[in-house]
């Protein structure tokens, strides 16, 4: 959003207009790299086994770096972290802990307690939380417990295992403010939440990326140390040829180590080392006591000053350094905390217009989801051919990897500042979530936004067919196709905001759309001309065979949600081709008439195929819920009639076009005149085009006035598809399960509201009835468009059974306060979201820490599956 009065808002304005760059420095470092598909250099492409958890402090990643609450320069080529030991357990921590894909009982899962609590766009100002037991870590436990546990269990957590029970542990708070684009000054606060004094070890580490080893760049950095500065401020120098020079100061330490960030080879492949200067050095020495020879060392690509600590019970310790390019006099000065207090007051500011308005509460709720957002902010970099091929010096890679994952992608070169879905959970791109996750960063960088909405399109991305790539683990899979309407929104956001009409970002998303566009009716056409299959397209179990390779009995599966979502973008690739026709009506006016063609041949293809479940004998035989259908090779079809999400999706395509700016384009709206005088069909469903002379609106939509009353008896009963939280994934009313049998076999799904209770796909993803807020988000922003139109003649019960009635624009907003009830704190301050997790309700330094989960229990809106999936769950701040 355009604030130009504040500061924070003013150095965006100067990124964007490339004077100054302040997105140099960010929280760009991954929380976890290890167990990613870009470190896996195994045959089976078995990625957690390839490089686990447990080599991630002694083996050289290749393409990127973690760390615990840390950041890095937008070429992750100097990295600063925080390494902490509590003296009890085996090694330092140094990277967040979780379970792989195999350990978990509902997949992957990160056992950790932190929370990010602050962050501005241009990364002026952050804050997050790390909460680190005093007793061991109980890295064993966790898998233990979790590998015996089932697919109904409980997922077994941090907190189940009792060491904060009795507040034995520290609250480490990292804080960034920033003087400069490159100067960063760095707080550290540690407070003892137990009633004891305790002992800590806190090494802020600097260290290299090594591409030196991979031959990437030619000439070795280096971290050397400096003489002793006055007051007590000890300093480093890393001195790098691309980069420059950077000192870091920091308070006098009890030690400072130097060592190299290479392999150690004889603990990972069982080699000698050449020298004892490896990367997980610091380990041994702290945890034995042993600091020589490192803490004489005088120069590496690793290093650490050790603050040995004793923090008293309920007090707090504050260790402070500051990485900068220039000299500064006095670094850890008076200009120091000064910085600190005006970056703080320059974010309250910033935020301030976006939560106006709100409770105090919810004001909270969206600062951390854009502080999450913000913090999501990673280095993401796969060269896939090279990924292939090996580097030069190094061993090559298997040769299955050339029939393998990815194989088919050579072309994606990816090296890019992203926001990831989730940095331990997903720490990858996702196509679908990176589009949503751009709706959530629009209200305060939109310009960012609009370039993460870009970025699967751009060439270096996409493939020479048009597909987009899905996600690390299998590019070629399919995500739903939102990029159109999502560009839309964005260009007519700015134009309500600013006025601006920004005819170049629209026109570039445009020519990187169409080829995706016609890669989709080219090659994923359903059995009727119109109708489309698409496989995963992101809803993973929520049907009741796998959609993308287990047809039963060889047959074919036209989609609801596939074909839902293609009316959707053909909608709005015609949306966009009638503004850029303002501009330039030669190039367009053609354009508009060919997607309102295929949008026509959508219309009728769900016309004719709707046949199978609509009787016109039959009045509710027509529920408004559109259905996938199974083709068997006998020619028999078989619809599914599930009432679940895949079935709303057809609330998606709908718009508004100004009568006037239709009028400009003769041909266009003559295309439509003509559409308007054919007759109806008998049992007209599926097509609704309207004009409104009164209003000067041309309505666009794939459900009537009669299908939108008769889907809002589903949609807002408690029954069905209300849940306290939202609108579930799957119908309550399968909590009897429903069943199909086809060709003998029998086939079943039932209402699952909490984690998924079927294999299928894996992982900890469950849509068998749970809350996801981007679909959500879509139903909200569905509604308020048919709202917008129909206004006072359409009127639905809220919630069905009850005496309340509103318009779909109240029906909008009731849907977004059961959203928001999912995060507000009930009577005794318990929030849904933290379901039997009291602690967050009772302890005073829990209460005001927000977790962003991927999706939400249908009973209870408990968080479920990653637990700071700061994408799409931050949607929160935008209704």
């Amino acid at each position: 959003m355009k604030n130009n009065t504040t500061t924070e808002q003013k150095r965006l304005d100067q990124q964007w207009n490339k004077k100054e760059n302040w997105y140099k420095w960010g929280p760009y470092l991954s929380e976890r790299q290890w167990g990613t598909v870009r470190e896996d250099y195994s045959a089976d492409g078995e990625s957690w086994a390839a490089f686990p958890h447990e080599h991630a402090r002694m083996r050289t990643y290749r393409w990127g770096e973690d760390g615990l609450g840390g950041i890095s320069d937008e070429t992750q080529t100097l990295c600063f972290a925080l390494a902490l030991w509590n003296g009890q357990d085996d090694f330092l921590k140094e990277r967040l802990f979780g379970l792989s894909n195999e350990q978990g009982n509902h997949g992957e899962d990160v056992k950790e307690l932190y929370y990010y609590l602050d962050n501005t766009p241009t990364h002026s100002f952050m804050r997050m939380l790390y909460k680190y037991p005093q007793a061991a870590f109980p890295y064993d436990k966790l898998v233990a417990k979790n590998k015996r546990r089932k697919l109904t269990d409980d997922e077994f957590e941090l907190l189940d295992t009792g060491l904060f029970d009795k507040n034995r542990y520290f609250d480490v708070q990292v804080e960034y403010a920033k003087k400069d684009v490159d100067d960063i000054l760095i707080r550290l606060t540690i407070t003892n939440r137990s009633s004891k004094a305790a002992p800590l070890h806190v090494l802020p580490t600097l260290w290299f990326r090594n591409r030196w080893s991979f031959r990437e760049e030619d000439a070795r950095p280096h971290i050397e140390r400096v003489k002793k500065s006055r007051d007590g401020v000890s300093q480093v120098r890393a001195v790098h040829e691309r980069l420059g020079q950077y000192t870091l100061s920091f308070q006098s330490p009890d030690a400072v180590l130097m060592t190299e960030n290479e392999t150690n080879k004889e603990r990972v492949f069982g080699l000698e080392n050449e020298s004892p200067f490896v990367k997980d050095a610091f380990h041994d020495a702290i945890t034995s006591g042993h600091l020589e020879p490192f803490s004489e060392q005088p120069t590496g690509t690793k290093c650490a000053p050790v603050y040995s600590l004793t923090v008293k019970a309920g007090e707090s310790t504050v260790i402070q350094l500051r990485l900068h390019k220039d000299d500064v006099s006095d670094p850890l000065g008076d200009e120091f905390t000064a910085t600190f207090a005006t970056r703080q007051l320059e974010a309250d500011a910033f935020y301030e217009p976006l939560t106006a308005g709100n409770s105090a509460d919810d004001a909270l709720v969206k600062r951390q989801a854009w502080a999450g957002l913000m913090w999501s902010k990673q280095y993401y970099h796969y060269n896939v051919r090279r990924w292939l091929e090996g580097d030069p010096g190094a061993p090559i890679p298997p040769s299955e990897r050339w029939r393998g994952r990815n194989s088919d992608w050579q072309h994606l070169d990816a090296e890019h500042i992203m926001i990831m879905p989730d940095k331990w959970e997903y720490p990858w791109f996702a196509a679908w979530d990176q589009a949503f996750q751009a709706i959530a960063v629009a209200p305060i960088d939109l310009e960012f936004a609009k370039h993460q909405l870009y970025l699967h399109a751009d060439p270096r991305y996409q493939s020479p067919d048009g597909r987009l790539p899905a996600y690390e683990w299998d590019f070629s899979a399919n995500n739903p196709p939102l990029r159109a309407a999502i560009s839309w929104l964005f260009y007519a956001q700015e134009c309500d905001m600013t006025g601006t009409k920004d005819y170049d970002f629209l026109c570039t998303m445009y020519d990187r759309l169409r080829p995706n566009y016609e890669w989709w009716n080219s090659q994923v056409g359903g059995k009727y001309d119109g109708l489309f299959q698409g496989g995963f397209l992101g809803l993973d179990n929520i049907s009741l065979f796998d959609r993308n390779d287990d047809i039963p009995a060889g047959g074919t599966l036209d989609q609801a949600d596939t074909t839902a979502w293609m009316a959707t973008y053909t909608l709005y690739m015609m949306r966009i081709c009638v503004e850029l026709a303002q501009q330039d009506p030669v190039k367009f006016e053609p354009l508009c008439c060919y997607y309102f063609d295929y949008y026509i041949r959508i219309n009728n293809a769900l016309q004719e195929i709707a046949k199978l479940w609509i009787d016109e004998r039959d009045p509710d035989s027509d529920t408004g819920f559109n259905y996938d259908v199974l083709h068997l090779p006998n020619g028999k079809e078989i619809p599914i009639k599930l009432r679940s999400m895949v079935g709303l999706s057809t609330l998606f395509a709908v718009m508004s076009l100004d009568q006037e700016t239709a009028r400009s384009l003769p041909t266009f709206y003559q295309k439509i005149q003509d559409y308007k005088a054919q007759p109806l069909s008998d049992n007209p469903c599926y097509c609704v085009l309207e004009e409104k002379e009164e209003n000067g609106t041309i309505f666009f939509s794939l459900l009537s006035s009669d299908q939108l009353e008769k889907l809002s008896t589903y949609l807002f009963s408690e029954d069905e598809l209300l849940a306290p939280g939202g609108i579930r994934s799957l119908s309550k009313i399968y909590e009897k399960p429903y069943t199909l049998t086809i060709e003998g076999k029998k086939h079943e799904i039932h209402y699952t509201p909490g984690e998924s209770d079927s294999n299928m796909y894996g992982g900890n993803s469950n849509w068998r009835g749970p809350v996801w807020w981007p679909m959500n988000y879509f139903i909200i922003k569905a509604l308020e468009a048919f709202g917008s139109y129909h206004g006072d003649s359409i009127q639905v019960a809220l919630p069905v059974g009850s005496d309340r009635r509103g318009t779909l624009t109240d029906a909008a907003a009731f849907l977004s306060e059961r959203l928001w009830q999912i995060f507000r704190p009930d009577e005794n301050g318990h929030r849904p979201l933290n379901g039997t997790d009291l602690i967050y309700a009772n302890d005073p330094n829990f209460k005001d820490l927000i977790l962003f989960y991927e999706h939400f229990d249908g009973d209870t809106s408990r968080g479920l599956g990653a637990s700071h999936q700061t994408g799409w769950t931050a949607l929160v701040a935008t209704i």
